[in-house]
């Protein structure tokens, strides 16, 4: 077994706290926080908020949830298995994140060095109340095991140097991957983008792997959210009732998955949630609304102050076989892309445009990786172009999708 010298560079300790205080004068809204809990600090923080709520220009939107939005009794109390406390000290997590950076150092000579392994043990409790009666909160935890392994083999023309990383998150400790698995699979990956090379200028379908792809649903969320929506700064504006995607792809959210990573009883407001159908079919069937952007639009509040909770996009095409190998074979040729690089997204017009880097494919087999590229393409044209979804389902934070294909995109090489 091979490894260099390692040593710990930090160990951080955190513990924050903060109260947000919103008050309505009418139709005007004033809202002040605070991180201190004393009794004054808190009457003055209220103060502020009415204050400035006083001077504030009226909004005809601005105001409470409708007590019937509101999650009162068993709805406020759903006990959704959120919280699990993880009991390690800095010793016991510093022993881990060795282990891990260890185990990937040990896969290959190679392995030259990394950029180092991390331990993180989180655990939150969030409160929520309102004047209209709804006061309730729940406890949270989130635990992490990550490493960035470098890979390296020397040339003529110097060192080819890749890097890649892996991790493992989850509400409980005890479900999290084994860190010599987290090591090990983190320095494979590097390992698979030595001698990459750069390709040619082309147009042809791209396969995104299952761990990028939630970008995509991502993206989705963002053109669908209603401060997108009445700021008219998306491109599918007046998309509901419209089809979208193909007709095989399904998008289904579930904020009441236990220990699910975007699960709630309620939002950020205090509203209740619920299970539904985002898209079906196609065609959606709602947006992502907060109180105030549904006014703002007309419409009704979808519980979604916060975000959007545990969503899944499935294809009615996809078999139980459709594992990674099998959508490579699906691809034939073309680009299967693992990373993504920049910003380069435009939810106004759609524009798409990611440094990326990834593996070329011949024949439904990996041919080379390839690095130092762009992909670009329309969002809108991207998600009609979804010609199938791999039964590899990955859970990236709150969104679950397998490996996704699409008919085509522009290719910017050499």
């Amino acid at each position: 077994m091979w490894a260099p010298d390692i040593e710990i560079e930090n160990v951080e300790r955190n513990r924050d706290k903060s109260m947000g205080v919103t008050v309505y004068v009418g139709q005007r809204r004033g809202n002040a926080s605070t991180s201190d809990f004393s009794r004054a600090a808190m009457e003055q923080t209220v103060r502020a908020a009415h204050d400035i709520a006083r001077f504030t220009a009226e909004d005809p939107a601005a105001g409470l949830p409708e007590t019937e939005d509101i999650a009162l009794g068993e709805a406020a109390l759903r006990d959704l298995d959120l919280f699990h406390p993880w009991a390690i000290d800095a010793e016991g997590a510093m022993q881990l994140a060795l282990r891990c950076e260890s185990a990937a150092l040990a896969v290959d000579k190679r392995i030259t060095n990394s950029e180092g392994a991390g331990v993180s043990a989180q655990q939150s409790h969030f409160y929520a109340g309102n004047s209209r009666g709804f006061g309730g909160g729940y406890a949270s935890s989130r635990h992490s095991l990550s490493v960035a392994p470098i890979a390296s083999t020397p040339g003529k023309r110097g060192d080819d140097m890749q890097r890649d990383a892996w991790y493992t998150s989850m509400r409980s400790a005890a479900e999290m991957a084994a860190p010599e698995a987290v090591g090990r699979y983190a320095s494979e990956r590097a390992l698979s983008r030595l001698k990459s090379r750069k390709i040619k200028t082309c147009e042809v379908p791209v396969l995104f792997e299952s761990t990028i792809a939630a970008g995509l649903l991502g993206a989705y969320v963002q053109a669908t959210s209603g401060g997108a929506l009445y700021r008219k700064s998306t491109f599918l504006l007046d998309s509901l009732g419209t089809q979208v995607l193909p007709g095989h792809i399904d998008i289904f959210e579930d904020p009441h998955v236990p220990r699910g990573k975007g699960s709630s009883p309620f939002d950020d407001e205090g509203v209740r949630t619920k299970a539904r159908d985002v898209v079906k079919a196609g065609v959606v069937q709602g947006y992502f609304l907060s109180t105030y952007s549904a006014r703002k639009l007309g419409m009704h509040t979808t519980g979604h102050a916060g975000g959007s909770q545990n969503l899944a996009l499935t294809s009615r095409l996809t078999a139980a076989a459709d594992d990674l190998d099998a959508m490579l074979k699906k691809l034939h040729r073309g680009l299967f892309v693992i990373e993504l690089m920049g910003q380069g997204v435009n939810y106004v017009t759609g524009d798409y445009s990611r440094g990326a880097a990834g593996f070329w494919v011949e024949n439904g087999r990996i041919q080379y990786p390839v690095h130092e590229i762009t992909i670009a393409g329309n969002l809108r044209d991207m998600l009609k172009g979804i010609q199938a979804i791999g039964a590899d389902a990955y859970t990236m934070g709150s969104k679950t999708i397998g490996s996704v294909l699409l008919e085509r995109m522009k290719i910017a090489g050499s």
